[in-house]
């Protein structure tokens, strides 16, 4: 693909000749002439100078070279995407196309599969459960009882979908994780811990993509509900009777108890650990490690265990630093303090 059929395609303004073939992409360190680049980052700017690149993706504000050729676009980051899309494309997946369904999967009789959907080896759908239309199954995966799919989804090694769990469209669960197991309830009763009967479902809607190694539990009762367009990186566990509002991006190990409500557009770094029975408002950002145990506020950017306002929470990690020299400091201070009441004679 040339340049200029690329600058068309991400809808950047292209600086350089737009005759030069390009195959692929690549980061800005190890880019070759070939290769299309990045900078969304100023500190990567140093590379601008030394990369091997046909052309660099990049604002109209951060300084080039000379002679570099460039895309130029408002959002680079997205452009590059974009790029990686036209000359990549997304994986493929293994089909033979005239034998969809593998004879070594299992699909009851009683399910129902819709056209072009391709299932792997040892993958089974249980006996009411619907796959949408051009799903991808890959060994190992389990549909239950009553759950349902819709269409362009894709599950791969070893997901798991419990029985009547709702999936929406172009969802897709990355090996090994699990939606809609038993939350963690018990009750408590003379120091033994009876378990509760846990009756909702799992509903994950449109566009959704979840990690590897990610957990959500069904409900006690009711849904536990992941909004749309949310992704989760992996090993995330989402608590019984939770809903994570639309466009949500959490981070690796994140963990929500249940009974949470996330808001829209709400992003949690890695290791966020979030206390049972809260609610998060719309458009927070909670940096990693940090510990939620009340109430968010919408807009809010915060971290620390407990999570306050990240301008303090930076405050708060230059102070303690140095926490062995601020307590030498003070018994100093403790010293002089006695000192100067013995000179003018007030009692300690």
């Amino acid at each position: 693909m040339s340049l200029d059929q690329l600058a068309r395609r991400v809808g950047a303004r292209l600086d350089g000749d737009g005759t030069v073939e390009v195959t692929g992409c690549a980061s800005i360190e190890c880019a070759g002439p070939g290769d299309v680049t990045f900078v969304n980052n100023a500190k990567y700017a140093r590379f601008l100078e030394t990369t091997g690149a046909a052309a660099v993706i990049i604002d109209d504000k951060t300084p080039c070279p000379s002679g570099r050729a460039r895309l130029i676009s408002d959002d680079p980051y997205f452009a590059f995407r974009n790029a990686a899309v036209a000359l990549h494309g997304f994986r493929k997946h293994p089909v033979s196309p005239d034998d969809l369904v593998s004879p070594d999967a299992t699909v009851h009789p009683e399910a129902r599969v819709g056209p072009g959907t391709i299932i792997r080896p040892y993958a089974v759908v249980e006996a009411g459960a619907t796959v949408g239309r051009d799903c991808v199954l890959y060994p190992g995966v389990y549909v239950g009882t009553g759950a349902s799919l819709g269409d362009e989804c894709v599950l791969f090694a070893n997901a798991v979908v419990y029985d009547h769990c709702r999936i929406g469209d172009r969802v897709m669960l990355h090996a090994n994780t699990v939606v809609g197991q038993d939350g963690f309830g018990y009750a408590t009763h003379a120091g033994r811990h009876h378990k509760i009967p846990q009756t909702g479902i799992v509903v994950i809607e449109d566009d959704v993509e979840v990690g590897a190694c990610c957990a959500i539990e069904r409900a006690t009762v009711g849904e536990t509900r992941i909004g749309r367009g949310t992704k989760f990186a992996d090993l995330i566990t989402i608590g019984h009777g939770t809903h994570v509002g639309e466009h949500c991006l959490f981070v690796s190990q994140v963990g929500v108890s249940g009974s949470v409500e996330v808001g829209n557009y709400v992003v949690l770094g890695g290791q966020v650990g979030v206390a049972g029975h809260l609610k998060i408002g719309d458009g927070v950002q909670a940096g990693g490690r940090t510990g939620i145990t009340g109430d968010i506020a919408p807009g809010r950017r915060i971290w620390g265990m407990p999570a306050v306002d990240l301008a303090r929470a930076r405050r708060n990690l230059l102070v303690g630093m140095d926490l062995y020299g601020l307590g030498r400091r003070v018994k100093q201070l403790e010293r002089e303090l006695r000192r100067l009441k013995d000179e003018i004679g007030v009692a300690r």
